[in-house]
């Protein structure tokens, strides 16, 4: 059998299967994250899309939990990286070591913490712009340079990064560049009750809850390919188009639209999405869900919109409802 016809034989067999693989995804990822469907599923919509996640809330919500978790039920090489403003550029690429060798002294690179299938950077608006901008190549190129060599990352290659939104004193903002090259921006709400008390009573006993692996990488892949095959029609592309477009031209309440990365990237989120909830089309639904993680961070409000507390949400809002 030709390998052409054996990748579409194995993208039939993922996709016959694509409800349970999802229902296993998240009901393994349940035994230790309680609640946070949304989020959870925000975040493997970015992974399944190829894209980059912001993921941002109070401290304590189990954003660095969550992430580590993903990364163990899809079995994916895993790298943290704890953002400090003392960290360096090569703390994340890595750099080169004189190693003796037949009593020869040579250069040897040794690869950084980038050097894994899913980077976490825990808290990134505590690393300095320097440090902050080692990543933009990896994230971008999905390839790291050093001197005057390149080494290819690899595949799958994500950046999963977590900032605490409330204590900004001694931080780094991220530059509008790098914002927009995270694809979504995901917001970590307070549990609820239910949930909160299931968590006291998950996490205060001797037993702590394990998982296990769910997919591998090469099925990772087949599922990234599988969502962008989904079709979504020529009427809904020109919804998404107008609603980015309509960012730049929202001057009631903002400064900055979107750019066409948001287009794209809202377009991609829909298939995601609407591949884990079991649908061969995308949906009015789908494209309304992912337009707030996809644009809140690639807006801008103007002066006067922040001074009377609106938020980004609500301009989104706005825009969704005006654009149909």
């Amino acid at each position: 059998m030709c390998p052409t016809a054996s990748n579409k034989n194995n993208l039939t067999e993922t996709y016959q299967n694509i409800g349970e693989t999802f229902q296993n995804i998240f009901d393994e990822i349940g035994k230790v994250i309680v609640g946070q469907r949304n989020t959870v599923e925000q975040i493997i919509i970015a992974i399944l899309c190829d894209g980059h996640a912001l993921v941002e809330s109070n401290p304590g919500l189990g954003k660095t939990l969550t992430i580590s978790t993903i990364a163990k039920v899809t079995e994916l090489d895993f790298s943290r990286i704890q953002c400090t403003p003392d960290l360096m550029p090569a703390d994340v690429t890595g750099t080169h070591i004189i190693e003796e060798r037949d009593g020869k002294k040579m250069f040897k690179f040794e690869q950084g913490p980038v050097f894994a299938n899913i980077v976490l950077a825990d808290e990134v608006n505590r690393a300095s712009p320097k440090t902050q901008s080692a990543l933009l190549e990896s994230m971008q190129e999905k390839q790291v340079t050093v001197g005057n060599d390149t080494y290819i990352l690899d595949k799958p290659f994500f950046v999963l990064a977590t900032q605490n939104p409330i204590e900004m004193e001694g931080t780094y903002p991220l530059p509008e560049a790098q914002l927009d090259r995270f694809m979504l921006k995901i917001l970590v709400d307070y549990p609820t009750f239910d949930d909160e008390l299931n968590i006291v009573n998950r996490y205060t006993t001797a037993k702590y809850p394990q998982v296990n692996r769910v997919i591998d990488k090469d099925t990772l892949l087949e599922l990234q390919k599988l969502s962008r095959e989904i079709p979504i029609s020529d009427e809904l592309k020109t919804r998404v188009i107008k609603i980015v477009m309509t960012t730049r031209q929202w001057g009631e309440h903002i400064e900055y639209g979107a750019s066409p990365r948001a287009s794209i990237g809202l377009i991609l989120a829909s298939k995601a999405r609407a591949l884990i909830h079991g649908r061969n089309y995308v949906s009015h639904e789908d494209i309304e869900t992912m337009a707030y993680p996809i644009l809140r961070h690639r807006i801008i409000l103007t002066f006067e919109s922040e001074r009377r507390g609106v938020s980004k949400d609500q301009v989104i809002k706005k825009i969704l409802e005006n654009v149909k």
